[in-house]
């Protein structure tokens, strides 16, 4: 097979590989399988699809297709050849504005198209929670809904057509046909024309027809994805009289790439809304109360209701970027009902909430009943899509396992149909998680499982027994939107009678003899307890040592957090800073879940003494820039910048520090030799030949500039100034002289300290070291735990008596709230924690002192001037872009707009680096560069880290400067 593959790649213009590590990338999914795949192709063009497919028929081989790879129920787990068309099958072919259709191809996301046609007020509906990189292809194959189902139903009422290559390598076009189109078709002598003859011997037949009425679920149900939709087909002209046109589109429409490999989708598009619309979040003290007031809710036509439960609400809450967003929640509900309402305008919904709110009350439903509006609506929604994620971010080997959690019902039996589900977990003493999409009777149900053990397994399937049995007496559907994929698949018979699912396997064997496409799916499956994700590490119980602690888990704990949701695929185009890398690559390896793959298999199953000896993790965290956007937006917080930290520590103990990082991480000391001769050191580092002699030396790009050392460092001039009365005493900070403004920075902690001292603070110095900050970034952590602890015995004593720890580097200041606490021996850690609680970028203290009303904007001179804001990673990770905007929005007269971008891609030595030139620059392209080239002239750059200056400098030749700058400037009672 090894010959026959590199044949194979030889004749495709993508790529086919088979190393180890791309396999263990693409063996799972965002569920609870892995399978090692034979291969991994991503074609360029059509050419490459049907060369596959050829190769796959010779060789007994099968491909599964994937676009983002967040389906649930297995769907692109398999042994075959994963196809993954998300890279280069990504472009609109054709879009009719005034017909409202448009052609893509099966790549495209779903909220980049979106945006595509929002010029024309136009709109796709079906919106998964997944929809920043769900893309339209993954829609089709798991017929995929959403929220907003209840308006816009599923993805199948808004295909028209599909444009694929069925198992004989032809392309074929499914549409709606007339009887007389549908006739010419049966006609056809080829394999096109022997499956629509197959379906019309199918659904003509008087016995079938009466098996798939009785036996489907009931046709109320608006979300069914059990088997193949035959169902549907059979109500259509010619099976049924006045019924749809004949379209096949219905029956690729969840068909989960089993048929045929989709190459292009027309879809219909409607008019965007522009009624405006409020979210009432009715909170309930039981999860029955919220179900009979979803019920409420519906009789007054709402367009969404979305259920979020206590234990979803209770995740959201440890969660950076989500516990922002719970400002609507009241005390500890034990569900609430996301309602949306349109209206012609803002009085209209306030009338229809307070019916709404009027008869729940005279119910005794709901005890509290905020209405949100505007822009605030965005962040109840993000609070709501989370979910999936959030529920993964729980200690422990017992996780919320998605097996029963597609059920869907008629919305009124929903009620009583949940209070049976959990009176079955309660037998088996469980629990299940509520959520997601009450208005159309399909809740997301999750129990809690441990499936590292054998009675998890057996939990496992028996849940899955029982509840398939409970669906079916409400003549229900398995699966609603997730699809049946290998988890459903074996219970499909039973949903659906024998002689239904013999003709879904018929359908298969017309369309796919020799089961190339996606073998294994729907039909045919193998048992829904087979190639679960931990089976492979059956045995491998040993602890993996790390030097930071991961939150009451061990560090192979905390990277089985990561669930494969597949959050940290979104692109530059929805925003955020997770993951930089591969928002510029749009490689699957240069995700976060790309990472915690191989972390997790390799972890889970080495042999070595060494767990962490292995290349291929190397080769795959290469490229991580530790930005820290993934601690905040990945739903399940995993910190892949800590955990790469963890890995170069025993990586160096297995293989050595290099050199240059050895130089990298002790740029401190380094610096501080140079200090006293920085005069020859700056002339060097300028110098046209000695300056390239030393970075070639060190490894670095010749493009870069090398950073210059001030003539005095921070704390030489803080000693020897002269320091002029404060007008009033607001208390004492102590200043953190971090590495960076100590001697490279200087003039900007000059600024930093005068505009404290002439806002009324007293400034304090403490004899501490340097931040670390470089020997965290390269690995050597048990140097840096030691700075740590020197760090809490230097402000302990302290900083009882100071207002706060004040930094002007923003990554080096946060390390007290983020790596120090993890890192310093556990003695300290009530230290740390205190500590943490008081250390704050200035700006960050800034606006604490602003909201409590010490500081006035009358202490700043009023100047009309345009800011353009691009923040530090690590604040945005924290959550302090917002606050930073708002100080500098508080000088009279500035105007300030946040740039929408990521990471500048320089993070620390990163960009500096000769072999990750290029990527640094590629991500400072996306939006950031690109901004600041289009800014008006008279707009100053505000850049909060001293490597975001430095990419801006040398990216576009823009000089940016540190907000305290800006704020020194403004100052009136300047020093």
């Amino acid at each position: 097979m090894e010959e026959k593959l590199h044949a194979l790649r030889a004749s495709l213009k993508g790529e086919l590989r088979w190393d180890k590590k791309t396999l263990i990338m693409y063996a799972t999914d965002a569920s609870a399988y892995r399978e090692m795949p034979l291969a991994v192709a991503i074609p360029k063009d059509v050419d490459d699809l049907r060369a596959l497919i050829m190769f796959a028929s010779a060789h007994g081989s099968s491909l599964i297709p994937r676009t983002a790879g967040t389906s649930l129920a297995g769907q692109v787990v398999g042994g075959g050849i994963v196809v993954d068309l998300s890279k280069h099958f990504n472009q609109i072919i054709e879009f009719h504005s005034e017909q409202k259709w448009i052609t893509v191809q099966p790549g495209v996301i779903r909220d980049e198209l979106n945006m595509y046609l929002k010029p024309y007020q136009l709109y796709f509906g079906p919106e998964t929670s997944t929809a920043n990189r769900a893309m339209i292809g993954g829609m089709v194959g798991n017929n995929s809904c959403g929220s907003n189902s209840l308006i816009y139903k599923s993805t199948r009422e808004h295909t028209l057509a599909i444009e694929a290559l069925l198992s004989d390598g032809s392309l074929v076009t499914f549409t709606a046909l007339s009887f007389e189109e549908f006739c010419e078709k049966c006609a056809l002598p080829t394999l096109e024309g022997a499956i629509y003859k197959h379906i019309r011997s199918l659904l003509s037949n008087f016995s079938n027809q009466q098996e798939i009425r009785k036996e489907f679920p009931k046709s109320t149900i608006k979300r069914r994805n059990t088997g193949y939709a035959i169902d549907l087909l059979l109500d259509t002209d010619p099976f049924t009289a006045g019924g749809d046109p004949f379209n096949f589109c219905k029956l690729l429409c969840g068909s989960e790439g089993t048929l045929a490999f989709i190459t292009s989708i027309t879809l219909k598009v409607v008019d965007l809304p522009k009624n405006p619309s409020g979210l009432l979040c009715i909170h309930f003290a039981s999860l029955e109360d919220a179900l009979q007031g979803n019920l409420i809710a519906l009789k007054h036509e709402p367009m969404v209701s979305e259920l979020m439960d206590h234990y979803i609400l209770t995740c959201t809450k440890s969660n950076l970027a989500q516990s922002k967003n719970r400002f609507f929640v009241e005390g500890e509900p034990a569900a609430i009902l996301v309602v949306e309402y349109a209206g012609a305008d803002v009085d209209e919904i306030v009338e229809k909430v307070r019916v709404v709110e009027a008869e729940l009350r005279e119910l005794g439903l709901g005890y509290h009943f905020p209405l949100v509006l505007g822009e605030d609506k965005k962040k109840v929604w993000d609070l709501r899509k989370a979910g999936l994620g959030l529920l993964s971010n729980t200690p422990g080997d017992a996780k919320p396992v998605a097996v029963i959690e597609d059920t869907a019902v008629a919305v009124e039996d929903l009620p009583a149909y949940i209070r049976e589900f959990n009176e079955i977990l309660t037998r088996y003493g469980l629990y299940s998680v509520h959520y997601a999409h009450a208005a159309t009777g399909e809740l997301h149900l999750r129990p809690i499982l441990n499936l590292k053990t054998a009675e998890g397994k057996a939990q496992f399937r028996l849940v899955a027994t029982e509840i398939a049995k409970l669906v079916k007496r409400y003549q229900g559907s398995l699966s609603g939107e997730h699809g049946d994929g290998r988890l459903r698949g074996e219970f499909i018979a039973s949903m659906i009678g024998e002689n239904n699912y013999k003709m879904l396997q018929d359908i298969k064997n017309v369309w796919d003899p020799n089961h190339i496409f996606n073998p294994g799916k729907i039909v045919d499956t193998p048992a829904m307890d087979s190639f679960l994700r931990y089976d492979q590490a059956e045995g491998q119980s040993r602890p993996v040592p790390s030097v930071f602690r991961y939150g009451g888990q061990h560090i192979l704990q905390h990277v089985e957090q990561c669930n494969g949701s597949g959050d940290c695929r979104k692109t530059a185009l929805s925003g955020g800073t997770m993951c930089p890398s591969y928002m510029a690559t749009r490689n699957e390896q240069d995700t976060t879940r790309a990472r915690a793959n191989i972390l997790r298999e390799i972890l889970s199953t080495s042999t070595k003494e060494n767990p962490f000896d292995h290349r291929e993790i190397k080769d795959v965290l290469d490229l991580c820039l530790s930005c820290k956007g993934c601690k905040s937006e990945c739903p399940s917080s995993v910190d892949m910048a800590k955990l790469k930290a963890d890995f170069l520590q025993a990586y160096h103990d297995a293989n050595g520090v290099p050199v240059r990082s050895w130089m990298i991480a002790h740029v401190d000391q380094l610096t501080k030799l140079a200090s006293p001769f920085s005069l020859i050191y700056n002339w060097v580092v300028e110098h046209r030949i000695l300056g390239q002699a030393l970075k070639h030396m060190l490894g670095f790009a010749q493009e870069r500039a090398l950073p210059k050392i001030a003539r005095q460092s921070l704390r030489s001039w803080f000693k020897k100034r002269r320091r002029t009365p404060l007008r009033e005493d607001r208390g004492i900070v102590y200043f953190f002289f971090d590495e960076f403004t100590n001697y490279n920075d200087v003039e900007i902690g000059k600024k930093a300290i005068l505009l404290l001292e002439g806002l009324g603070y007293s400034v304090g110095m403490v004899n501490h070291p340097s931040s670390g900050r470089a020997l965290i970034s390269k690995g050597l952590l048990r140097e840096a735990k030691k700075i740590a602890n020197k760090q809490v015995h230097a402000f302990a004593p302290l900083i009882g008596t100071a207002i706060a720890l004040v930094g002007v580097e923003p990554s080096a200041i946060l390390s007290f709230r983020d790596e120090y606490v993890d890192l310093v021996d556990e003695a300290l850690i009530p230290a740390a924690e205190t500590i943490a609680s008081q250390a704050f970028t200035i700006e960050e203290f800034l606006y604490k002192e602003i909201l409590a009303g010490k500081i006035t904007p009358d202490l700043f001179a009023h100047e009309e001037m345009e800011i353009a804001l691009h923040t530090h990673c690590q604040q945005k990770a924290w959550g302090l872009q917002d606050g930073l905007a708002f100080v500098l929005r508080f000088l009279p007269g500035r105007t300030v707009h946040v740039i929408p971008s990521g990471c500048c891609g320089m993070a620390g030595s990163f960009g500096y680096e000769k072999e990750h030139y290029a990527l640094s620059q590629a991500i400072g392209n996306l939006v950031l560069f690109p901004y600041i080239r289009k800014k008006k002239p008279q707009e100053i750059v505000v850049a909060s880290g001293t490597s975001c200056r430095h990419q801006i400098k040398e990216g576009v030749r823009e000089l940016a400067v540190h907000p305290v700058e800006i704020l020194y400037a403004a100052l009136l009672n300047r020093q």
